[in-house]
């Protein structure tokens, strides 16, 4: 295959919760464009060994690794295990994270650490430990959320808090990690059809009608803007925060 029809030919990307969903969708697009691939998963062996089984279809190496993201430890080791296995990490993706929808009153300390650990505690260090390793040309992409820049629903505010984190954290290390040449971006879906979101459940009832195109975002999309911002000719596109949400907050 041509550098073309291959632009991630001999790059390795860990891309984090990639069993399902958007990071599954991911995965697979980057796979299709000759990324080696590994993925972190937290519960469902068999879901993330199919998607490893879809990458090496493209005539990759894919590898599954299950870890709490949310533990400090738990992402040193992933990194370690990366690099002693791979030499490097090119592409990293922040995938994983918890959406919960909680009453002020009601939330607890156990549901703030959790949050904090798995949407932000988890993003940072994982990040820390990964850009050590990576060369120039290294590309980060921070799935946030539309909830990081607008909070037009109540019982948001641990989501929300992350999410604009998130966004805060794509700024400050696209500033830090430019000396080095790495490029650090954040995507912000919308409403994405997923098995935990689907377009035809009871959540659609209340996001679609803010939705300006009418619809939910296909996973696809958000891998298509991934494998944008990580591939060839992006140098130039980095601290960027990109709304992939229909005009959901226009």
């Amino acid at each position: 295959m041509s550098q073309t029809t291959m632009p991630l030919a001999g790059k390795v990307a860990l891309i984090t919760g990639g069993s399902r969903g958007i990071g599954a969708a991911i995965c697979k697009r980057l796979a299709s464009s000759g990324a080696n691939i590994v993925l972190t998963y937290a519960n469902s062996a068999e879901s993330a060994n199919n998607v490893v089984q879809a990458c090496q279809s493209h005539k990759v190496s894919a590898k599954a690794i299950q870890a709490d993201v949310g533990n400090v430890e738990a992402n040193r080791k992933v990194v370690e295990q990366v690099v002693q296995d791979s030499g490097q990490i090119d592409i990293l993706v922040n995938n994983a994270a918890i959406f919960p929808v909680i009453d002020l009153f009601e939330v607890t300390e156990k549901d703030f650490d959790e949050s904090l650990n798995i949407n932000q505690r988890g993003v940072f260090f994982l990040t820390q430990a990964a850009a050590k390793h990576m060369p120039k040309g290294g590309r980060i992409i921070n799935i946030g959320s539309i909830f990081g820049e607008s909070v037009p629903y109540p019982n948001l505010s641990l989501y929300s808090m992350t999410k604009f984190a998130v966004a805060g954290l794509t700024r400050a290390w696209a500033r830090d990690l430019a000396a080095r040449g790495i490029t650090v971006n954040c995507i912000q879906p919308g409403p994405i059809h997923t098995d935990l979101n689907p377009e035809d459940g009871e959540l659609a009832k209340v996001l679609l009608p803010r939705s300006p195109v009418g619809r939910y975002g296909r996973v696809e999309e958000i891998a298509e803007m991934v494998a944008y911002l990580v591939g060839p000719n992006t140098d130039n596109v980095t601290g960027a925060i990109i709304n992939n949400d229909g005009g959901w907050n226009a």
